[in-house]
Parts: C-alpha cells; structure tokens; sequence
C-alpha cells in the first residue's frame, strides 16, 4: 500500500510510503490519504513519508491524465478537506523535499519537524499554474507578503533552517534518526497531557471565525470553565500543587 496507517494508543501514523518515485501522490493515494484522516479517531496525528522524501507532490504523469470533470471535487481536493476537517493535533515529520502539495499542506499542520537536508518547495508558477490549498491565503499571513510572493511567483527550494527562522517549521534535526526520535519525544509528551485539553487548544487555534480578542477571549473562557472540572485537570493541578 502507498498510504500506510498505524494506530498506536493515542496516536495514529500515516505514512506516504512509495519511496521510489519520492512519495509523489496519485489520486489514488490522495483519495487514500483522505480515507486515512476521516478514520482518525485519535487525539493526535502523524504525517510522514518514507525513504527519505515527504512528499514530491502530485505525480504529474497521473496528473496530466486527469478526467474533465468538476475541479472544486477532485481526489486532491477530497484529500484537502479532510485534513482540514481532523480533530487530530496533526504531527508532520519531515526527511527530503516536502514540493507542491508537500508544501502547502505543512501549512495546516500544527507541529512541523524536519531534516536538515529537507526543503519546501512551492514551484506552482514555474509550471504555469498557481498556488493550491489556500497557500495563497496562508502563506502571506504567515511569513508576511513580499517574502510570499518570493516563495510562490520564484517556486525556489526553502531550506529546512530558513523555514524554522520564518516560523513554518518548529525545529531542524540533523538527519532521519534524529528526526525520528524527536517526534517521537514531542508526541510521548502530549500522549501525558489532558485529551480534553489538547482537543480543545488546538480547535481554538484552528477556529477561522473572524472574532474580536473579547469574543476569542469568551470563547475561551468557555473551554476553561469546562475544563475546570474535567478528571485530568484536577488531577494535574493537584499534583502541581503538591510540588509546591
């Protein structure tokens, strides 16, 4: 299988896995891709590609031979809506080029880690096309306008450190190993947190209403109170009181 999942306690790992042609998807595997987040049923998520490359982006043989048809519902599209739509904290481990769809999708994941050797590469105008998965929209909000449209209107390699120093990648390990088992340490440490908790941070961090700071700030104040009273909070605050 090119997407591979694993679930393991709190924690599910999908894996691209079709090394051979630097994991570039097909639209078999974004349809995959897409089955494998709605299925996510735990609180945190993994995305990783194996044999050293996240992901080349869309296979552009099968992408050439795409059928006519309604472009809002293609398979890449499917696969878009879904990672959007997990309730997952979305994990990206990242080794070698992370190109296209390889790219932008890291811009709505909430913890980016990769290789030293890895870059981010949007080449969409090179190609004659534009950006996708609303990289237009993110992007810029990100790392600020003129260093945006450098990225996309360019399509140049960004490499791993330059992306952690304009914040779209949270930190840089040396290789694959590394990697591996920095992830694995992140992930061990939010597996000990509060699901409820968790959930409920990152749903605000992902809540695209456009609120004022009073109404982000009842929001939440909601989720607070709420939590107050949750098994997992008392606990953690009574044994933090206990260290005192």
């Amino acid at each position: 299988m090119s997407i591979e999942t694993t679930v393991d306690g709190q924690v599910t790992t999908v894996t691209i896995n079709r090394p051979e042609k630097r994991n570039a998807l097909t639209k078999a595997m974004y349809i995959a891709l897409a089955d494998a987040f709605d299925a996510v049923r735990t609180p945190i998520a993994v995305l990783s590609g194996a044999g050293g490359a996240f992901t080349a982006g869309n296979d552009l043989g099968d992408f050439l031979a795409h059928e006519a048809g309604d472009r809002t519902k293609t398979p890449a599209r499917v696969f878009q809506e879904a990672l959007l739509a997990t309730q997952a904290v979305v994990v990206a481990s990242v080794d070698g080029p992370a190109v296209g769809i390889g790219a932008t999708l890291l811009l709505h994941c909430d913890l980016v880690y990769a290789t030293e050797r890895s870059y981010l590469q949007f080449p969409f105008v090179p190609l004659g096309l534009v950006p996708e998965f609303g990289s237009s929209y993110a992007l810029p909000r990100r790392v600020g306008p003129q260093r945006a449209a450098e990225l996309l209107l360019f399509g140049e390699r960004l490499p791993a450190v330059e992306a952690a120093q304009l914040g779209l990648v949270n930190e840089v390990l040396p290789d694959a190993t590394a990697l591996s088992k920095r992830v694995e340490e992140r992930v061990a440490t939010l597996t000990t947190r509060s699901v409820r908790a968790v959930t409920a941070t990152r749903a605000l961090l992902h809540d695209r209403t456009d609120l004022s700071v009073e109404e982000r700030m009842e929001s939440e104040s909601k989720h607070f109170a709420e939590l107050l009273h949750d098994p997992d909070t008392v606990a953690a605050l009574r044994a933090k009181l206990d260290r005192r």
